[in-house]
């Protein structure tokens, strides 16, 4: 029996994408399962196969594994190259794995995502400009000290994996992140991140709360999806 990925619409699930595009990437075989957001509070809905109320959820067989971090850890003890090779490498993917977990909630809050659409962006808030210049960093150190084209060197890991959502979140907002670019430039022309794009593009349905904050984060000034 192999695993099932269960993930929400891909237009807007950030935290489904990290394991979703690591499995691609990486070859890790998975039945595809989509549960859409579709309304605010989707907990009662999604309670009956997370834990959280939340997705990713992994199943392997009757284990249920939840949260993308968890499921990364889960998948890293089972699969070679989730985590680079070279100790600095890994050490550097680990921390990064944690941080882009744990942290940027300016970014998540003020550029939420949705892959469909480019809205022109207002004055950044100081904590949003905080965060982006700790990308502009971030992206700049992996690329310099392993060589690229990678976040840690020559082979796709974790590390790229948690911070694929902010690829689209940088193309959506015209984020600079300097040097950083290149590697968002190489992440969206990932094969499994064109296939995610697509699958966004043909999505029809709309969830209200998710387009209201699309709504505040700026102006609108294109949306390629389909229409609902």
């Amino acid at each position: 029996m192999g695993y099932t990925l269960i993930t929400a619409n891909r237009n807007y699930s950030s935290w489904s994408l990290r394991p979703w595009v690591l499995m691609k990437a990486l070859g890790i075989a998975f039945e595809d399962r989509i549960e859409p957001f579709t309304k605010p509070v989707n907990y009662e809905a999604f309670r009956s196969f997370s834990p959280t109320g939340q997705v990713p959820v992994l199943l392997d067989g009757e284990r249920t594994v939840w949260d993308s971090l968890g499921i990364v850890l889960y998948l890293a003890e089972r699969h070679p190259g989730v985590w680079p090779q070279d100790e600095e490498a890994r050490a550097f993917a680990m921390c990064g794995v944690t941080e882009m977990h744990g942290g940027f909630a300016p970014l998540r809050n003020e550029c939420t995502m949705n892959v469909g659409v480019r809205v022109q962006k207002g004055p950044h808030s100081p904590a949003l400009a905080k965060d982006v210049a700790r990308l502009r960093e971030l992206f700049e150190q992996g690329l310099d000290r392993f060589g690229g084209p990678w976040l840690a060197g020559p082979h796709f890991s974790a590390l790229d994996a948690f911070f694929a959502p902010v690829a689209y979140r940088i193309r959506t907002y015209g984020l600079d992140v300097g040097e950083g670019a290149r590697w968002v430039e190489h992440m969206l022309a990932h094969p499994a991140m064109q296939e995610w794009e697509l699958a966004a593009l043909a999505e029809s349905w709309r969830e209200t709360s998710h387009e209201e904050e699309l709504a505040a984060s700026g102006t609108l000034t294109a949306d390629y999806r389909q229409a609902g």
